[in-house]
């Protein structure tokens, strides 16, 4: 886990945002990390599906709705430490600042690849630690896909 957890902070994918995300977690809510990050993903997910299809619309013009649920989505990677994630919002930004669709595809399809791998990732992660924590007696909730 150790290991995992410094290969994703030595490739940028996480910062020490995660780690105080971390350090709230005690016994008396041994899930908090799980929850959260859960909670962010659920959301992201809806934000992507947003963003996605405002830039599809055939007659595509409202920027600044793009900026707005693009600023949420930068917020609340930042709050769990998704560092990659939160820099390719910024690239996002700065082109709906500019009302450049094409550059906005393009980052939308880089945001969605750095969010799915830390996706992966963070499952990955998770998996390691119920591992480590149904060896010490702790249970997690089954996550319904």
């Amino acid at each position: 886990m150790n290991r995992l957890l410094s290969f994703l902070f030595h490739q940028g994918v996480l910062d020490e945002q995660f780690l105080q995300l971390q350090q709230l977690q005690d016994e008396t809510s041994p899930n908090f990390v799980y929850e959260v990050v859960n909670i962010y993903f659920h959301e992201s997910e809806k934000l992507l599906r947003n963003l996605r299809a405002l830039l599809m619309e055939r007659e595509f013009m409202d920027y600044k709705k793009l900026g707005i649920d693009l600023n949420q989505f930068m917020g609340s990677s930042s709050s769990i430490g998704a560092k990659r994630v939160t820099n390719v919002c910024v690239a996002f930004r700065v082109a709906t600042e500019q009302n450049n669709r094409a550059g906005c595809f393009r980052a939308l399809e880089m945001l969605e690849h750095e969010y799915c791998y830390l996706k992966n990732k963070l499952h990955e992660l998770f998996q390691i630690e119920q591992q480590r924590a149904l060896a010490a007696g702790v249970r997690y909730p089954v996550q319904n896909e």
